[in-house]
């Protein structure tokens, strides 16, 4: 059985490395999603007719913000992870104005839209999805990866409702939401949020769902789900993914995240003065082992569940119940539903932008201009099969922390 596969894989990976691929080959269905760097749109092979989800990311405004090796390590690691728990990548290729990577389209949608349109989870189905998310991190931090932007909007749902992880790299590190120097810039004459603390949870969770989406499209991103380690100049290890978790655990819950505030920066304050403002609202019933765990991811690394590894969080009491070896096989906490395998009704709408067209040249940079910077993007092109094939070990420079 898996001997054919591998034979169809084979083949199909001779076939593909006869062709190359270009714009020309997709024919776009509809934007799904929208970012600081580009967009992601739903596409279809003109040939085979299969379904794929292709971002495109402008290369002007990665160079602009510095985001060159995110998109590597981002590519890297898609190439690299060929696991049920990370979205795969199929092909990547490139031209003149804009990166495309062509991944596997997941119509489940995302996590953060699935929390908008629920006010809270029951305890059950935060009970699945953390466990699935516990071994999609887990999966990348054995491949020697950290993440470091575990949140709703990099949680995506597969066909059946199940979790697989995406973004990596791309707004990792380099967006302002991780940049400590960013919230000390701006940190004087603030406007304090005390009308935000006197809101009950319900008008919090309101304003929080009202303000999210821009949160997910600005470039600053938000601080919310990042641990105080990250902002750090010390240094973080793989723990800090979890703490993320810890605080996406408490808004599926409680139906905001903790820290959350008016602005990114009273956000940061929070997140850096976690030990006095993470606190439960008393309104909002939730059982004391979540309670327990919540507090548990989200403490100071030297303490947090995880640091001796996975197993103590998989023995956690919050997770009595879980079949962790089948889990994936299982049907999910709420199922999903898909009328056809271009069904996108579990995202939002975008109005239809221009990022495919050549730009009219009004700015300073010219064609060569761009040409000259090309080389930053060289080595770009990839097929998924190459990856399939040839397994082999992390290059050094590709391992977390480096």
């Amino acid at each position: 059985m898996r001997r054919s596969a591998h034979a169809r894989k084979e083949t199909e990976f001779l076939r593909l490395k006869r062709t190359r691929l270009g714009l020309e080959d997709f024919e776009s269905l509809k934007v799904i999603g929208r970012g600081a760097f580009g967009e992601v749109r739903l596409v279809q092979k003109k040939d085979t007719g299969h379904v794929y989800a292709m971002k495109i990311l402008r290369k002007a405004d990665m160079l602009e913000k510095e985001q060159v090796g995110h998109i590597r390590a981002e590519r890297d690691i898609l190439v690299e992870a060929d696991s049920l728990w990370v979205v795969k990548m199929f092909y990547s290729f490139q031209d003149k104005l804009n990166l495309y990577l062509i991944m596997e389209f997941l119509p489940g949608g995302d996590m953060m839209t699935l929390l908008m349109k629920k006010d809270t989870l029951t305890e059950e189905e935060t009970q699945f999805y953390i466990a699935e998310t516990v071994l999609a991190i887990d999966s990348i931090h054995q491949l020697g990866f950290i993440h470091r932007d575990i949140k709703p909007d990099n949680l995506l749902l597969d066909s059946k409702g199940h979790v697989k992880l995406s973004d990596f790299g791309l707004c990792t590190g380099l967006k302002k939401a991780h940049r400590t120097e960013f919230y000390r810039n701006l940190s004087h004459n603030l406007p304090n949020d005390f009308t935000f603390q006197n809101m009950n949870s319900k008008r919090k969770a309101e304003t929080w769902k009202r303000n999210r989406r821009q949160l997910a499209f600005s470039t600053v991103g938000t601080p919310d789900y990042i641990a105080p380690e990250v902002f750090m100049q010390t240094g973080y290890n793989k723990l800090c993914d979890w703490w993320s978790l810890g605080v996406i655990m408490y808004e599926m819950l409680i139906g905001y995240p903790p820290f959350c505030s008016e602005t990114p920066q009273e956000t940061y304050k929070k997140v850096m003065n976690w030990k006095e403002t993470l606190i439960f609202p008393p309104e909002v019933p939730i059982s004391e082992r979540a309670k327990d765990l919540i507090l548990r991811f989200c403490c100071e690394w030297e303490h947090r569940i995880g640091a001796p590894g996975v197993e103590e969080i998989k023995t956690n009491p919050f997770f009595e119940g879980v079949d962790w070896e089948h889990i994936r096989e299982r049907p999910a906490a709420i199922s999903i539903e898909i009328k056809s395998i271009d069904d996108t009704s579990n995202f939002d709408e975008f109005p239809e932008s221009d990022i495919l067209k050549p730009a009219v040249s009004t700015s300073n940079h010219s064609e060569t201009d761009y040409k000259n910077k090309d080389w930053v993007f060289i080595n770009y092109t990839y097929k998924r099969f190459e990856g399939l094939t040839a397994r082999g070990a992390i290059p050094s420079y590709m391992k977390a922390g480096k």
